[in-house]
């Protein structure tokens, strides 16, 4: 695997690169002293991960994930929603760690699906009491699951007695032989997914000595020639992110580069010449700066709106917070409110009545709010 970048491909590329470290830089200036940076950073988690799946093929609706997100689905959930979901749990906890430990052992395993090796295990206290209790609890599940196995014993001896093998053949257990697996879709030896997880790990190295946006674009290159995780494809991209927050480039917020490279067209994404590639995810990541810059701009002025109605207000009144709320989702219902702010639902309503935000859905029930 070829991790360095050439001194001619760097040249060629220079000219993305300067664009992209100039407008990353603009935007976490702007987010780090915004007063809707911290809202403008939790609406970025969800558009990040409806916007890696489109990237993906598929499409997930924004507001259907934020719905998902507290729980309050209208509908049974796609698996492509569980898998936005599975993206944005996966960001605020990157968010939420350490800047490096995505890039430790125990990280990158604990965010492939293993367990962090390095993660503090808490003790459990426990009290005399509470071991008797367990201790008569497990005497009663033991004599029913040794009912339990009897009966299962019996019922493969039955078995066994109508469907006997053959002379000299033996009841084995059927397994899944690679020869009725040509696919490799239960098991794929040749695909070690831990080996190429320690090879692109090896790549952070190469990344530190470029440019952080060319080190990032490099990283999420190498995972989508490699892809170490075939069932978690999108971590590449999240990744990249966390490397721009650990090399110090957007530390305000996590970078939503999912959201530039849906704009990018797939021959671009997918090309065969490496320079066209990196060209284009250079490209997406000024995409989503400039996109963000123009997203904090209308956070801002509906922000000094909200705050022309409830300015004379009394000093416990409930809008402030509810501007707050509104400002940190794409879109907000009369429940969500209500949870958040500890009120009814009826009182919710009123509240978002008295804000005047644009109601989004058009209809008389399952009514959402929102700042476009």
């Amino acid at each position: 695997m070829g991790y360095e970048i050439e001194t001619a491909l760097l040249k060629a590329l220079l000219p993305a690169i300067i664009a992209a470290e100039d407008a990353l830089a603009r935007l976490d200036e702007r987010v780090s002293h915004s007063p809707v940076g911290k809202g403008f950073s939790e609406r970025a988690h969800y558009f990040d991960s409806v916007s890696a799946l489109w990237v993906a093929g598929e499409l997930v609706h924004v507001e259907d994930l934020v719905l998902h997100d507290v729980h309050m689905d209208s509908q049974a959930p796609s698996h492509e929603l569980t898998i936005a979901a599975a993206i944005l749990r996966t960001r605020r906890r990157l968010w939420a760690a350490e800047k490096n430990w995505p890039f430790t052992p125990g990280g990158l395993s604990a965010l492939s699906g293993g367990e962090d090796s390095s993660a503090e295990r808490l003790p459990v206290a426990t009290s005399s009491s509470y071991e008797d209790n367990r201790d008569d609890v497990e005497d009663g599940f033991s004599s029913q699951l040794a009912e339990i196995d009897a009966v299962l014993a019996r019922s493969q001896k039955l078995i066994n007695s109508h469907f006997s093998p053959p002379p000299g053949e033996e009841l084995v257990a059927p397994s899944i032989v690679k020869d009725n697996d040509p696919l490799g879709l239960f098991a794929n030896e040749d695909w070690d997914e831990a080996k190429r997880l320690g090879q692109w790990r090896a790549a952070v190295d190469a990344a530190d000595s470029l440019p952080p946006v060319l080190g990032a674009a490099m990283l999420f290159e190498l995972w989508q020639k490699i892809e170490p995780l075939r069932r978690q494809n999108w971590l590449g991209g999240l990744l990249a992110e966390a490397y721009l927050r650990r090399s110090g480039k957007v530390s305000s917020h996590l970078f939503a580069f999912h959201v530039g490279l849906k704009s990018i067209r797939y021959e671009r994404r997918r090309s065969r010449d490496r320079l066209t590639r990196l060209g284009a995810y250079l490209e997406a990541m000024t995409e989503t700066a400039q996109t963000g810059l123009k997203e904090i701009d209308r956070l801002t002025i509906a922000r000094t709106q909200l705050e022309t109605r409830f300015r004379d207000r009394r000093s416990n009144s409930s809008l402030p917070k509810l501007a707050e709320f509104v400002l940190s989702r794409p879109l907000v219902s009369s429940g969500m409110v209500a949870h958040e702010l500890g009120i009814t639902n009826r009182g919710a309503l009123n509240l978002l009545k008295e804000t005047g935000i644009r109601e989004l859905t058009g209809r008389g029930r399952y009514r959402a709010w929102g700042i476009l």
